[in-house]
């Protein structure tokens, strides 16, 4: 069998649990026709570099399927029908990636370095308490 990556863009206006059932439903399809999903990742509503059937955002939702031609035949026209579905493209790869993707490691580095500007870190850059450069002075003791 081969290795593909299923990605899909749901509509902007779907909850989260509409969009768990539209992976599932994907994941159904290719189980009852003998693929196997490897991993599911849901990358959550992103900005779109354009608009789409009127939508300027997305829920992206990514599948790593183990599955012979003829069933992601059978997915990207079941997702095709899909009113909810805006976009997927279905990609054939050579190896699966281990661990996390890239849009997932870069979720994480982005909520780090959010805690870290929301009061994560004391000081400056270097660590150093701010405020090394000693009271200002007021104008008046400038002028006098």
């Amino acid at each position: 069998m081969a290795l593909y990556e299923h990605t899909f863009l749901a509509r902007q206006d779907l909850a989260q649990a509409q969009v768990d059932a539209l992976a599932e439903n994907a994941t159904k399809i290719i189980e009852d026709n003998g693929g196997k999903v490897v991993k599911t990742e849901t990358w959550g509503l992103r900005s779109l570099a354009y608009r789409i059937a009127k939508n300027r955002k997305a829920h992206y939702v990514m599948l790593e399927i183990d599955a012979p031609g003829s069933v992601v035949a059978e997915l990207e026209r079941q997702t095709q029908i899909n009113e909810d579905v805006i976009r997927y493209m279905t990609v054939r790869v050579d190896e699966l990636e281990q661990g996390p993707t890239v849009m997932m490691r870069k979720q994480e580095r982005d909520r780090e370095r959010r805690s870290d500007r929301e009061g994560g870190r004391e000081g400056g850059r270097d660590g150093a308490p701010r405020g090394d450069r000693g009271p200002r002075r007021d104008r008046e003791e400038e002028a006098a």
